[in-house]
């Protein structure tokens, strides 16, 4: 009974370190885009972004605007925004900017509020479904009249987040290190999702976001729980 428990004990554990880091290059060779463009995550999964050109965003917005920030009804935004990552030409570091992944059941869709680089293809999706493809949401994009996250003429308003509470907009939470350790930039969005450097129209009044300190606290408690569970051997 007592290595039943201890088997029992440890299975979150192996459920926490199956959790995957997704690497996504923003900008590569100069190009409008992210690769891989679409990923299919699960709960706890971390999303990286690697900034390797120009300036680029990472910028959180909905299937019916593609290329619009997300907000309440306010207009303050409520979605995560890596905020522009300039990289010079000569860069030998590089800006990464991640989010973890709260709710996988929900799509999560994000563009580059650079220009019009949203329209020109500069586009990504987490867990598309098979109404809402990522296909459909590029289409949807290329003919977006949104600048710099503005809200889409054709739809008179910005985008709003779906949901109430305390749901994060589309349950992500992110965080912004510049390559080297530096300290992440902080600022959290209304809804539950905390992200770094938001859009112009963001709030960043609200406490640091924290990042690193639920990755460091999620690795103590596993060493606690492995702890005891060999306890119960003893």
């Amino acid at each position: 009974m007592r290595f039943s428990a201890f088997v029992a004990a440890l299975l979150p554990v192996g459920a926490a370190l199956a959790q995957t880091t997704h690497t996504i290059k923003v900008g590569e060779n100069g190009t409008l885009t992210y690769s891989p463009s679409s990923i299919t995550a699960n709960n706890g999964d971390t999303i990286e972004f690697q900034f390797l050109s120009k300036n680029h965003t990472v910028t959180q917005s909905t299937f019916a605007s593609p290329c619009s920030n997300v907000t309440d009804a306010s207009g303050a935004v409520t979605g995560v925004d890596s905020g522009y990552q300039a990289v010079a030409a000569d860069a030998s570091s590089f800006p990464v900017w991640s989010i973890t992944v709260n709710n996988a059941s929900t799509p999560l869709w994000f563009y580059c509020r650079q220009g019009k680089h949203c329209q020109a293809g500069m586009v990504f999706a987490v867990n598309p479904t098979q109404d809402k493809t990522f296909d459909a949401f590029k289409t949807k994009a290329a003919t977006s009249t949104a600048v710099d996250g503005s809200a889409d003429a054709s739809s008179g308003a910005p985008a709003a987040a779906s949901g109430s509470g305390s749901a994060a907009a589309g349950g992500a939470a992110g965080s912004t290190a510049a390559a080297g350790g530096a300290s992440p930039a902080t600022g959290t969005a209304a809804g539950g999702a905390s992200g770094s450097t938001p859009s112009p129209s963001a709030s960043t009044t609200g406490a640091p976001n924290g990042a690193g300190m639920v990755r460091a606290g999620a690795s103590a408690g596993l060493l606690t729980l492995v702890g005891l569970s060999f306890g119960l051997l003893l």
